[in-house]
């Protein structure tokens, strides 16, 4: 039996369990099992999925958060609508998709930030690893515009170069921060979930008075990293994706 066969009947599955359950993707397998991991969202609570298409996580927190919770998604692509939740479309660093999102929200806090966000891939892993690093940076420091102290936030990041100076962003703006990787990942991938909780009053004292996107920059000038400019980045923009998510992922 190869190794090869082993995965693809591994992710299928998933596949299969996420279609009978009436789950749309069979990355929803990877929330539930991080929740169930890290129980990083409550019952009650205000959750905001960052990349929401095509729902699969919109879904898992809605069932999470109950009947008394809020769940926000945003993404580019327009997403169907999904029980439980609220659904924009928009690019969550502009100012009127964060209008939208405090409309919404009202007078409640977001206790919650998700992203499973993925780039447009190029085929060229060092480049995708590169965007998707700045996409999942990005989403963080989007996110600190709404997370309160306590509150919890969870991004997708592929291993390589780099990768610590987003993990070193997060560590000085939560008290907890852990890699993770759901065993509804596939085996061959190199994703992995950064686990952020009980965001700090202020970032540490190495992280003030910067972005994470900024930290992360310092980071990979230090270890000699040129970001190519050749890839489109109106396609790479935060909060949503512009190619279907595929459904394996």
């Amino acid at each position: 039996m190869s190794k090869r066969w082993y995965q693809d009947n591994r992710r299928d599955a998933w596949r299969r369990i996420a279609r009978s359950k009436g789950y749309r993707t069979r990355s929803a397998y990877k929330l539930k099992q991080i929740q169930e991991r890290f129980g990083i969202i409550r019952p009650g609570d205000a959750v905001l999925d960052v990349g929401c298409h095509p729902g699969g996580w919109a879904q898992v927190a809605a069932e999470e958060v109950g009947n008394e919770g809020l769940v926000i998604g945003v993404d580019l692509l327009a997403t169907s609508p999904v029980e439980g939740a609220s659904i924009i479309i928009g690019d969550i660093t502009e100012e009127g998709t964060i209008t939208r999102i405090r409309e919404i929200l009202g007078e409640r806090e977001l206790n919650v930030v998700v992203s499973d966000i993925s780039p447009n891939l190029t085929g060229r892993y060092d480049t995708d690893q590169t965007i998707s690093l700045e996409l999942s940076t990005l989403v963080l420091d989007a996110a600190m515009g709404f997370i309160p102290p306590g509150g919890g936030f969870v991004t997708k990041i592929f291993q390589g170069t780099g990768i610590e100076g987003l993990v070193n962003a997060a560590a000085d703006r939560f008290s907890n921060v852990q890699r993770y990787s759901p065993t509804a990942s596939r085996s061959a991938s190199s994703e992995t979930y950064l686990i952020c909780q009980n965001r700090l009053p202020q970032p540490r004292t190495r992280g003030r008075g910067k972005s994470a996107m900024e930290q992360l920059q310092e980071h990979l000038s230090e270890l000699g990293v040129v970001i190519e400019q050749d890839v489109d980045d109106s396609k790479a923009k935060v909060g949503f994706r512009r190619i279907a998510k595929r459904e394996e992922e």
